[in-house]
């Protein structure tokens, strides 16, 4: 019905009740009072029917949505009512010098009681005809993980839109005060995580939403292995906060995503150091067409520096990220694209010359293990030496920081991109010594969920193709880490780094790479007898287990959160540089031993070195 028929509907039937209501109370009182005559009833009734429609404009009762009525509306109806009995009540007075007290509480009451339960009427019916809706044939048998706020708002929002698909059937939650009690739409509580599985069963469920926005990554992990079953789905609402701000619909629940089960809380970064770092300066980021950089850009975008230079070997790359940051563009920030090749030395030094960045973000590498095992030659250039020109332009010209990006790979490498990026790390180290205006620092991680290469996109690829998923060995365990969270914690190591440092971040527990696919099998609606796990063998150069550090390079204090200092090996850059001369003099699979032998070795204690040699 339209808000007009509707105001005059409710108009109508408000002015019969309060018409009557009079006469019919007068009569109720009768054995008892009858001295009233019928003019003054009379003239008592007109007075009302004034009085009620004067305070029903003023407490706003004939536009409101009563199918959302809540305590709000009710307060409404009654200050509405009261306020018309009371007037009513004095003017009779005033007129007649004598009034029935008792009447007029008689007449509040059946005012409040049809005037009242004709809006509750409507939404019952309201709540009938879409709760036929919401429990059809069609709703899908929904389970609530939460009975608080959160969980109740989005049962509410359920059942008053059907659009949404869902049937809310049961409510689990760990508080044990809450269980037994019954929400909205009479949807009880009936136990906790640990019963999960069984009342999926009973009730024959077909989704669950965890509806506790303020879960840590841990128990959101926890819950989701109770919940994750198979033919089941398993959702998680927004941030309530976000719902009751408006910013976000209750309904825009999303899956349950592969970086919400790392079992990880985000880092609070210290924001003043880094906006006194990196706000009014020129910064560089190199390769900053790839996962890593382009989300460096994008991080140090929020601290207001004066420029960022997006520095990259493919256009293409280069060319989105700069079409990304300009749809968002902040007016102060300028943002230069720069085609170039970090092995290139005589172009780095041009870049240098001309932009004279305050701070480096060394992002540009081959990290692709099995490609540079066929590759070695192009990772020792782009990686050592694209490193060492890059270093040596950001000393020349007196950038104030130069921060690497390293990998878990360096750490004994028994493959030509973790000895590169090594490599890499201790050139970084060794022009650190000899650099008085610059502080150059490495800082090491392990995998990057989403990134260019990993095991995720891939898994989605192949999960689209009906599988099935190939997973090298059952026993290959990574560490992994979000894009977003790698990257601002090289922006904070950045802010702490002293000079020479390799920093390594927290990576939290390793996964194993089988459990990862399947995981993303039920988080895609499938079972994995349905796409399959196929294991295919350890490509060239991989290991079964990645190290962050050896034994003997952990420091055991946190230099901030998430962040430790190893002490690593270090070398002399006269050695670094003869031996790469070397290796780009020799045959490519000589070249591929010699490298990761030197690594090895030079990261060796010194009596172990000795022994390695005399052998």
């Amino acid at each position: 019905m339209g808000a007009k028929k509707r105001y005059f509907l409710f108009l109508f039937v408000d002015s019969l009740i309060v018409t009557f209501s009079v006469f019919i109370g007068y009569y109720i009182l009768m054995p008892f009072f009858s001295d009233y005559s019928l003019t003054v009833l009379g003239v008592t009734a007109v007075v009302l029917l004034v009085n009620h429609h004067l305070f029903a404009y003023i407490f706003n009762l004939y536009h409101r949505a009563w199918e959302y009525a809540s305590v709000r509306e009710l307060i409404s109806v009654t200050q509405a009512v009261s306020a018309s009995i009371l007037a009513t009540t004095i003017l009779i007075y005033l007129l007649f010098d004598s009034t029935f007290i008792r009447l007029m509480l008689v007449t509040w009451m059946m005012h409040m009681l049809l005037i009242g339960g004709s809006r509750l009427s409507w939404k019952l019916i309201s709540y009938e005809l879409n709760g036929r809706m919401s429990h059809g044939p069609k709703m899908t048998r929904t389970m609530v993980f939460g009975g608080g706020k959160g969980g109740s708002i989005l049962i509410k929002q359920m059942l008053d839109n059907p659009s949404m698909g869902m049937n809310p059937v049961v409510v689990v939650d760990d508080d044990p005060f809450k269980h037994n009690l019954e929400l909205c739409g009479g949807v009880r509580v009936e136990g906790n995580r640990n019963d999960i599985e069984r009342l999926v069963k009973k009730y024959d469920i077909k989704k669950v939403v965890i509806a506790v926005p303020s879960l840590s990554k841990t128990e959101l992990k926890e819950i989701h292995t109770f919940a994750n079953l198979d033919g089941v789905d398993v959702l998680t609402m927004p941030n309530i906060e976000d719902v009751l701000s408006g910013k976000l619909e209750v309904n825009a629940l999303r899956q349950v995503q592969v970086e919400d089960l790392l079992g990880r809380e985000p880092v609070q970064l210290d924001i003043k150091g880094i906006e006194e770092q990196v706000t009014d300066k020129t910064i560089l980021v190199t390769g900053a067409g790839g996962s890593i950089g382009s989300e460096i850009v994008r991080q140090i975008a929020k601290f207001q520096p004066r420029q960022i230079l997006l520095l990259g070997h493919g256009e293409n790359s280069i060319y989105s990220i700069l079409e990304e940051v300009l749809e968002k563009k902040n007016d102060s920030i300028s943002y230069v694209p720069i085609i170039a090749d970090v092995q290139n030395r005589k172009r780095m030094f041009e870049v240098f010359e001309k932009y004279r960045p305050d701070i480096v973000y060394h992002a540009a590498a081959h990290k692709h293990v099995p490609m540079m095992e066929y590759n070695s030659r192009e990772a020792v250039k782009n990686n050592v030496i694209g490193t060492k020109n890059t270093a040596e332009a950001a000393c020349h010209y007196k950038a104030k920081k130069f921060v690497m990006i390293s990998t878990d790979k360096a750490v004994n490498p028994p493959n030509v991109m973790g000895a590169t990026k090594r490599m890499a790390e201790m050139i970084v180290q060794a022009l650190d010594k000899g650099c008085k205006d610059t502080t150059l620092v490495a800082v090491r991680f392990g995998n990057v969920l989403g990134s260019r290469g990993s095991v995720v996109p891939k898994f989605k690829k192949q999960i689209q193709a009906g599988g099935p998923i190939t997973v090298t060995d059952p026993k290959m365990t990574r560490y992994f880490m979000t894009i977003p969270e790698a990257s601002r914690l090289v922006i904070q190591a950045s802010t702490i780094a002293e000079g020479g440092e390799v920093f390594v971040l927290d990576m939290g527990e390793p996964v194993k790479i089988v459990d990862l696919a399947k995981n993303m099998i039920r988080l895609c609606g499938f079972t994995e007898t349905e796409i399959g796990i196929e294991f295919v063998g350890i490509r060239p150069g991989e290991k079964l287990y990645e190290e962050l550090l050896k034994e003997n390079e952990i420091h055991p204090e946190q230099v901030y959160e998430k962040i430790y200092r190893g002490r690593v090996s270090e070398s002399s850059l006269s050695l670094l540089e003869a031996q790469i001369k070397s290796f780009l003099s020799i045959d490519e699979n000589e070249m591929k031993e010699r490298i990761v032998k030197f690594v090895r070795q030079e990261n060796m204690e010194p009596e172990k070195v000795g022994q390695e040699n005399a052998s």
